[in-house]
């Protein structure tokens, strides 16, 4: 069964693929914030972010004659700018440790973690997320707000499944720790 996807701007990106100018700014304009907002919650500079966004809006166009729309215009976009967030990333020299799985002893298989309360403190999460080290940012965002499995997250930072769970742990504890020390978990 193969799956049916349903976009709502498929006209305004068949109209870009004909050319129209404001085809493709009506696409930037409804898609611009979300994008922002992904990477800048990848690479946690919001100048960084907008060139990113801008960067990956230009790659989208040049591209759209080749994008078969075999999904959203919105899930190839937010590929196009996860993966200049990780680029970027990597240009600044990010290096996540490859772990042998015996280093894995220490750490929990089954931590739980309350999605819902962190729901009602969004703002000041990600005021913490932002305090934390590349990698640990990179992957908890891509798991936990952007919806990525670890699996997915290997591949597209080019890491061991394994690594991802280990990453996302040890952000999981950093992140509670610095909200800790700012009094906004109990």
């Amino acid at each position: 069964m193969e799956a049916i996807y349903i976009d709502k701007h498929y006209n305004l990106v068949i109209e870009c693929k004909q050319g129209s100018k404001k085809a493709c700014y009506e696409l930037y304009r409804l898609y611009s914030k979300a994008m922002l907002n992904v990477a800048f919650r990848i690479v946690g500079d919001i100048a960084e972010a907008e060139d990113v966004l801008q960067e990956a809006f230009v790659d989208a166009f040049a591209k759209l004659k080749d994008f078969r729309q075999d999904t959203t215009f919105g899930l190839w976009l937010k590929q196009i700018v996860v993966n200049r967030s990780i680029n970027l990333l990597r240009k600044r020299k990010l290096e996540l440790v490859e772990l042998e799985d015996g280093h894995l002893e220490n750490i929990a298989d089954d931590e739980s973690w309350d999605d819902e309360d962190l729901q009602y403190q969004v703002a000041r999460v990600k005021e913490g997320m932002n305090q934390l080290p590349d990698g640990y940012r990179v992957v908890i965002s891509l798991y936990l707000l952007e919806g990525y499995d670890h699996e997915e997250i290997g591949q597209i930072l080019n890491i061991s499944e394994n690594t991802s769970r280990t990453q996302f742990l040890r952000a999981k504890r950093k992140l509670i720790e610095i909200l800790n020390r700012k009094g906004q978990v109990s």
